[in-house]
């Protein structure tokens, strides 16, 4: 039996391994081709080792002029300051607005609450091209388009998945907590930044971390809103590396693209025990 046991453990263990590998395999190859040499990148077949390591290629690609005009700051920090301003005002706006109004669904009992939170999941179904040219009608009313604030400020208002999140972790505290604060004369407002805010940084830090992964790699909303090249977002700005003519340097754009997707690795490895526990705590009661 202990015999069986561990065949089908080391079976189970070579299937999530080759899966693992398998959708690692877009990463490592756009790794090893920002190493390659421009006439590597294109052979046939396949070439996974560069012949020649090129380091060099990540300085070029963060240096690469590809408007001769502007030769004081790169392209590519100007972007990347521009993606870094957009996050930090997303993620703050998206942890304040969406553990504001999940405290309200959770610990405020008040008339039509449960009405109010199913109009609320029912946004969810709503997809984004349907309320596109609505929303950008009513941001140009506003003279926002082309500007940074289409991008950030919606997220000061909530969203449905976040709010859900967050209201399921909020039941998982003891109301307990909450009533001794009250008979200490605390507030409601005291009871939700001194009790339940600091026991809900698991939660806070998965909604932040999703927010932050979305807005770093937003597309569709820098390329509807934004107009001048000098405010576009990194996601945008990669578009540059490709010549609408023939002549690709690939390397250049992996090596960009390389650089664009490090920030998301980096921070998911740190805050990886947090947003697992964050993951596994919410929706525990219903």
């Amino acid at each position: 039996m202990d015999v069986r046991s561990a065949w089908g453990k080391l079976v189970v263990l070579l299937i999530l391994t080759a899966l693992g590998l398998t959708f690692l395999a877009p990463l490592l190859w756009m790794i090893s081709t920002s190493l390659k040499p421009i006439e590597e990148t294109m052979t046939l077949p396949p070439q996974w080792i560069p012949s020649e390591l090129r380091w060099e290629n990540y300085s070029k690609a963060i240096m690469y002029q590809w408007d001769r005009a502007e030769d004081v700051v790169p392209p590519f920090a100007r972007y990347a300051l521009n993606t870094l301003y957009v996050v930090v005002l997303a993620v703050a706006g998206t942890v304040i607005s969406n553990a504001l109004v999940a405290y309200g669904f959770a610990r405020i009992p008040w008339r039509g609450r449960n009405v109010l939170f199913a109009l609320t999941l029912a946004t969810m179904m709503i997809p984004f091209p349907v309320l596109m040219v609505s929303v950008f009608a009513i941001f140009r009313s506003l003279g926002w388009v082309g500007s940074f604030k289409p991008l950030w400020i919606p997220a000061w208002f909530g969203s449905a998945f976040n709010i859900f999140l967050l209201r399921q972790f909020f039941r998982t505290i003891p109301n307990e907590l909450s009533d001794a604060a009250r008979i200490d004369g605390c507030s409601e407002v005291g009871i939700f930044r001194h009790v339940v805010l600091p026991l809900s940084k698991p939660a806070l830090a998965v909604v932040a971390l999703f927010c932050f992964m979305y807005t770093w790699n937003d597309f569709i909303g820098p390329l509807i809103y934004l107009t001048d090249k000098k405010m576009f977002t990194l996601s945008l700005g990669l578009q540059f590396y490709q010549s609408q003519h023939g002549g690709t340097q690939w390397n250049m754009l992996m090596a960009a693209s390389t650089i664009v997707v490090l920030p998301l690795i980096v921070v998911f490895f740190l805050t990886q025990r947090t947003f697992i526990q964050g993951i596994t705590l919410t929706g525990l009661k219903g």
